[in-house]
């Protein structure tokens, strides 16, 4: 998690941003996934290959089928896309890009962590991994190859250049609940994000701008996660991720305070997403889903918004992959859904538009 951004020449921004418009404009649109809603998953198999899967659908097709074939097909694509978007950048856009995808990293560890927790298969988990941070396909491999979480997780610090807290092993080892290894992991990845930041460049700091928005919708998600799991004040504050754009330190301390998520909307309500939010919070039983999306679909306008007024920036090739990582969810959301005979409204519910 190399996240240093070196003033090596500003990037070639015009160049990468025409191709990813040129993507953008191959995405799925809403109408596409109301005919996935009337499909079986074959019929969905079909669709995508021919909607710009069928590369991955084919290479995969000899091993896996079903509701797999097409999760793993979606996720395959999608580190592609990725990746040919990061060898195409240079200088620091290039810098950027890479340290926002070491997301991905953090993504891989959990799934392998878990993975591995629930005796899955390596086969099994090699369908959810994503390989489009720093991590290649071969440092997968030597995670998966390791034998316990903790040698993982020792393997992965050396990869990755990350030390994971004394505190936050220890707790791991009393508890052998990895929920707070993984948050202290999400929780490093913005603050290297923001402190990483050249404050002398006026596309890092678009950057950062764009970055702070996104941890105020992630401190937002784990704060109502939380409450919803009666964790609440002091406790809650641990797994706040420092330097949002409109909750500091003492909003999300009033808001990890409130007794219930509804009890949270005054204060909410000075924040320019609670339009997106409110009628979920008004609700009589508050759907954490509901506020999640509602937020999720504010991040999206924003990545748009910004693209319209920096148009040779990053935040254009941030919003491309923004919008990629939700077709490929909602494809999986639909075939999944699908396989498992669950009700095509409530189906639809769960997509992101």
């Amino acid at each position: 998690m190399k996240c240093m951004f070196r003033r090596r020449g500003n990037g070639n921004y015009a160049y990468v941003v025409t191709r990813v418009r040129a993507k953008k404009s191959s995405l799925l649109k809403e109408e596409s996934y109301a005919k996935m809603l009337m499909m079986s998953v074959p019929e969905i198999s079909r669709f995508i290959s021919e909607s710009g899967y069928q590369q991955e659908m084919t290479e995969l097709a000899g091993r896996i089928e079903g509701v797999d074939l097409v999760e793993h097909a979606t996720y395959s694509n999608m580190a592609k896309v990725y990746r040919s978007i990061l060898q195409s950048a240079t200088g620091e856009l290039r810098d950027m890009l890479s340290a926002y995808l070491e997301k991905w990293d953090i993504w891989n560890l959990k799934v392998i962590l878990r993975g591995k927790t629930y005796g899955m298969d390596n086969d099994h988990i090699r369908e959810d991994l994503v390989v489009a941070g720093e991590l290649s396909s071969a440092d997968l491999e030597k995670l998966l190859s390791a034998g316990t979480e903790e040698e993982i997780l020792a393997l992965f610090g050396k990869m990755a250049k990350v030390v994971i807290p004394q505190e936050v092993m220890a707790a791991y080892r009393t508890s052998g609940n990895l929920a707070q290894v993984e948050d202290y992991l999400d929780k490093l990845h913005y603050i290297r994000l923001i402190g990483k930041t050249d404050q002398t460049s006026a596309p890092a700091r678009l950057f950062q701008t764009f970055i702070r928005a996104e941890i105020d919708t992630v401190n937002l998600g784990t704060i109502l996660k939380l409450k919803a799991e009666g964790i609440h004040g002091d406790e809650a504050m641990k797994y706040i991720v420092p330097g949002g754009k409109q909750i500091d330190k003492q909003l999300a301390t009033q808001l990890a305070n409130a007794e219930t998520i509804p009890a949270t909307a005054a204060d909410l309500a000075q924040l320019d997403f609670y339009d997106e939010i409110k009628g979920a919070l008004e609700q009589e039983t508050s759907s954490l889903r509901d506020i999640v999306a509602g937020m999720k679909r504010y991040q999206i306008r924003q990545a748009k918004r910004f693209s319209h007024l920096y148009p040779l920036s990053i935040i254009p090739i941030l919003d491309f992959m923004i919008h990629k990582e939700i077709e490929v969810t909602n494809i999986r959301t639909i075939a999944r859904g699908t396989a498992s005979g669950i009700d095509r409204e409530k189906i639809k519910g769960l997509l992101v538009m």
